[in-house]
């Protein structure tokens, strides 16, 4: 059985010491691939030197993630975008208000830049999320009929959060550890409202491992976790999990396994 981890920090510091061994511990788990996201200007050199290292396992997506948007972010984006249109998708990008509102218009400029490159080439968004629903459906709207698709990352919300979402015909929701955590509501949530069909894989490593690896570094071979935890709430088996899943990623984010 063959899955994705569609969201991946593989080209982290977190990683250098045994990048190796990671790979092969979620290779040998069942992980075909790995999406891995860019953050920033440094980050996003990093994904690209880390995907080149593994051809056809390991997907760039490049971005300028929210919290680490600045006064400067125009110039951030000009570098950022010269290396399109080789990556998979623009990501990881979004809005994020958890911590603090100090650049809000520079965020909302940025995102929206962003879903503009989304539109003009074609190309998916992987979109982060944090206190900010209301503004970022906002934003999308505007693009709704041009978009090609997206995954809403690490999506956490409740049924009318989802509903809401999923207006966006081609976008997904992805699901990480905190579907596992003792106190998540997904398990109940996503059964009721959002098919298999509108769901990818993730784990964001190297944060919020799944349980029992709560605490732990998480990493891609913990998606495994990731896929039980679904075909216990969905109440199917897990290789129904798997093959649906991937064919989203083949379909929103042209990744074949």
């Amino acid at each position: 059985m063959k899955f994705v981890d569609t969201h991946c920090h593989l080209d982290g510091e977190e990683f250098i010491e045994d990048l190796e061994a990671v790979v092969a511990r979620a290779q040998e788990a069942g992980v075909a691939a790995i999406g891995v996201p860019g953050i920033d200007l440094k980050s996003c050199q990093s994904v690209i030197a880390l995907c080149q290292r593994y051809p056809g396992y390991c997907y760039p997506m490049l971005g300028l993630h929210p919290e680490e948007v600045r006064s400067d972010w125009k110039e951030v984006l000009a570098q950022i975008r010269q290396a399109f249109p080789g990556p998979i998708a623009i990501g990881e990008v979004g809005l994020d208000f958890y911590w603090s509102r100090e650049f809000e218009k520079e965020q909302l400029e940025a995102f929206e830049e962003q879903v503009r490159w989304s539109v003009e080439l074609q190309l998916p968004l992987m979109i982060h999320c944090r206190k900010a629903q209301n503004e970022l459906v906002a934003i999308l709207k505007k693009y709704k009929d041009s978009l090609p698709g997206g995954v809403f990352h690490c999506f956490t919300g409740n049924e009318i959060e989802a509903a809401e979402l999923l207006q966006f015909e081609r976008f997904v929701l992805g699901i990480g550890g905190v579907a596992t955590f003792k106190k998540s509501h997904l398990p109940e949530v996503l059964p009721k409202v959002v098919p298999l069909s509108r769901l990818v894989l993730e784990t964001d490593s190297p944060y919020m491992a799944p349980v029992p690896m709560r605490g732990k570094r998480n990493e891609p071979a913990f998606v495994a976790q990731v896929l039980h935890k679904l075909a216990e709430a969905y109440q199917v088996s897990e290789e129904e999990v798997a093959q649906k899943t991937n064919a989203n990623c083949e379909k929103i984010l042209n990744i074949r396994v």
